[in-house]
């Protein structure tokens, strides 16, 4: 993460956030709204444009540095990106790397209300028929805590990364 003074430093905390794919089950209602509202989604479309938007706060660890290294490993097929258009217009987004069966979710915008629901629901879908294992997003909040992530041990996701780096992709 990109600190305030600009330098960059690893996060690995003591007790880590993930989404256990195998039990978010995507309620009848978010269906129903995600099929009723003119939200287009698309994936690795706009990839820079989601992390510039992801960064469009007032408070920000996504620096320039960020950006111009996330786009290398996008460009490399490693960084991935979810959209969510509206009328032409990005108006929510996720991004994160891909290696093996894992995806680390760095961060998620949103412009419209639900925005950022529908890209989650439509990374967790994708993630789950190209047999991903583990979502992780690191950092548990009320937005994230509503999605479905759950706390675990530092040992707990050492043990679920080393299973699911190993899938192939």
């Amino acid at each position: 993460m990109a600190e305030e003074d600009g330098s960059i430093h690893w996060y690995d905390p003591p007790i880590r956030a993930v989404v256990p794919l195998d039990q978010v089950r995507t309620s009848q209602r978010t269906l129903r709204y995600m099929r009723n509202t003119p939200f287009r989604c698309t994936m690795d479309e706009c990839f820079t444009g989601v992390m510039e938007a992801c960064a469009d706060r007032e408070s920000t660890w996504i620096s320039e540095e960020m950006v111009e290294a996330y786009s290398a490993l996008h460009r490399d097929g490693h960084a991935h990106s979810v959209e969510v258009w509206h009328r032409g217009c990005l108006v929510g987004g996720l991004y994160g790397v891909r290696i093996g069966g894992v995806f680390f979710g760095e961060s998620m915008f949103s412009r419209m209300p639900n925005a950022s629901k529908v890209a989650f629901h439509t990374a967790v879908e994708h993630l789950k028929v190209t047999e991903a294992t583990l979502f992780d997003v690191q950092i548990i909040n009320a937005h994230t805590a509503s999605l479905g992530a759950v706390e675990i041990d530092r040992a707990s996701f050492l043990h679920l990364l080393f299973n699911a780096i190993q899938r192939e992709y």
